[in-house]
């Protein structure tokens, strides 16, 4: 997704919920690089675009510095986080715990049409593997995962996955590719599915683990090696 075409980041909001508005704009243009680590989040210019005044930009740039999107300094304001190699080892740890837990609570609620809907997205994923952009690739892979946190039906661990997946995908953009060949990716999505459908505990916790340890060394080895300063030049 690139720029506007008035050469803007963002649309103008509307007066309901102006906050939460200027949050989620911001926080697609960080996860999908247009806004770059280290940018600074220019209260005055960010206000003129939304159409607000700056209370609200200001609100939102805290809301996402208490995701971990968006640090401050004293006297300068907001900037985008940078993140290291290390960030990124830690959120996938997170996320390898938080992800067997939501496959422990679907294994007893997912229902039937929650796991075709699963299978569906593998569909997605294979179809985007032949003919699809890297960013779109990135995000249906979040949205599979997404999808099996919802059917582990709490709200409150679909919600904590939504800003974990945030900051993730705000890294991996930034490496410009893939970890793994993307049919590679899609197929070791296969047995998360099965096993679900199967309601096979064990399986699904050693499916799970072998998917996103695999991903968590390649993409935190792919970041190592490009490096902060060239993702901040990207």
């Amino acid at each position: 997704m690139g720029e506007m075409d008035d050469g803007k980041l963002f649309s103008m909001v509307s007066a309901t919920d102006l906050v939460t508005q200027i949050a989620r704009q911001i926080t697609e243009a960080i996860v999908a690089g247009r806004l770059k680590p280290g940018q600074r989040l220019t209260e005055l210019q960010l206000s003129k675009e939304f159409g607000t005044s700056r209370a609200p930009v200001r609100e939102a740039a805290r809301l996402l510095e208490s995701q971990g999107l968006v640090v401050s300094s004293p006297r300068r304001g907001f900037f985008v986080r940078t993140l290291t190699a290390f960030d990124l080892r830690d959120l996938y740890e997170l996320r390898i715990g938080l992800e067997l837990h939501a496959g422990e609570l679907a294994i007893e609620r997912a229902s039937d049409a929650a796991i075709e809907d699963l299978r569906r997205q593998i569909d997605t994923l294979y179809e985007l593997a032949d003919d699809g952009s890297v960013e779109r690739q990135i995000f249906e892979d979040f949205a599979f995962h997404r999808m099996l946190c919802t059917a582990s039906g709490n709200a409150r661990l679909l919600k904590v996955y939504d800003e974990l997946a945030n900051e993730m995908r705000a890294g991996i953009t930034l490496i410009g590719k893939l970890y793994d060949d993307p049919h590679r990716i899609a197929e070791t999505h296969v047995p998360i599915v099965e096993a679900l459908a199967r309601r096979e505990r064990d399986t699904l916790r050693e499916a799970l683990v072998f998917h996103i340890a695999t991903a968590q060394k390649a993409v935190v080895r792919l970041f190592d090696t490009v490096g902060p300063e060239q993702v901040e030049s990207r």
